[in-house]
């Protein structure tokens, strides 16, 4: 607007200017009108030049305003969907972890398996071997005893005759009528170790945690030191961890690696221990268990699955932040 009264102040003062050489110039009253004629044309041209660049200048604000709310309306629901896509994230991870945990004691289940199974089959064939010398043997008794004759002894009460051999008791004889015998007395013996431990660790894959516990509680009853008791009381800890009983679970895991540093589920002790402790709240506990697996047993799968929970917890193998 100031340049605007700028420009007709000019115009007056140059219209003054005008008349007043027009009044005090002897120059003629028609030259003086045409050049007050074509200044007033020049200063409306100038006008109308300013108008016409208002007016533009006003249609591209409003152009830019409205670019600028646009813009601002994408940013609002890019937020929207950042956000979105943060919390679908979290809820991924959290359930990748879940069925992480999950797959890893399936894992393992088939990894013991698959040894036990070497085990057996080791066994078994020792086993043959050992059954295939007592034939061997037995074939040469029946050959020594088949070319010999026993010869029959007579029954004086009866008049017959018996090749039962001397001081055997025949075999529809009462035991509990002979001198000095007992009737015999039956105990019914517990399950095999294997078939125990096997259906025990079955019922953990499956699930069936309360079968199991009472299944692998039986096992280290009757089998306390065989060379999978650390096994069972490992799994015994990962049902109470499935069923976060976190107290229980931390005593299981603590007794493997207190009592059997050279189990085969030493390090998955410690890094399952390390959860444990995160669980109820100590997670200073839980971050060193989480570095001794880590740096103990750094290709291990257990290594590599706390060197992925210490990233998560912004901590760092080797104990830095």
């Amino acid at each position: 607007m100031k340049r605007k009264q700028i420009v007709i102040l000019l115009a007056a003062a140059m219209a003054a200017g005008a008349i007043g050489g027009t009044l005090f110039s002897p120059a003629p009253v028609g030259a003086v009108a045409k050049e007050m004629i074509e200044l007033l044309t020049g200063v409306n041209q100038i006008q109308q030049g300013q108008r016409d660049m208002q007016s533009s200048l006003d249609t591209k604000f409003t152009v830019l305003k409205t670019l600028v709310d646009q813009q601002s309306d994408a940013v609002s629901k890019l937020n929207v969907s950042i956000g979105a896509l943060q919390k679908t994230m979290q809820d991924l991870q959290a359930n990748s972890g879940a069925q992480l945990n999950s797959m890893t004691t399936q894992v393992q289940g088939v990894s013991d398996n698959m040894g036990e199974l070497q085990q057996r089959l080791g066994k078994i064939n020792s086993q043959l071997t050992d059954l295939a010398g007592t034939l061997q043997t037995l074939d040469a008794k029946v050959s020594a005893l088949s070319q010999t004759q026993q010869p029959a002894t007579q029954n004086p009460a009866t008049g017959t005759t018996s090749s039962t051999p001397p001081g055997t008791v025949p075999s529809n004889t009462n035991p509990a009528s002979l001198p000095g015998g007992n009737p015999a007395t039956s105990a019914t013996p517990p399950p095999s170790s294997q078939t125990l431990y096997d259906n025990a660790l079955n019922d953990v894959l499956t699930k069936k945690y309360e079968l199991a516990q009472q299944e692998f509680q039986d096992y280290l009853k009757y089998y306390p030191t065989s060379d999978r008791a650390s096994n069972a009381e490992f799994y015994l800890g990962e049902i109470a961890f499935a069923q976060q009983h976190w107290a229980e679970a931390l005593d299981r895991y603590s007794y493997v690696i207190d009592n059997f540093p050279k189990s085969f589920k030493y390090d998955n002790a410690y890094f399952k221990r390390g959860l444990t402790y995160i669980e109820l709240g100590k997670k200073a506990n839980g971050i060193a268990d989480l570095r001794t697996v880590a740096r103990n047993s750094p290709n291990s799968a257990e290594g590599k699955l706390a060197r992925d929970k210490l990233r998560e917890l912004g901590a760092s193998v080797t104990g830095g932040r």
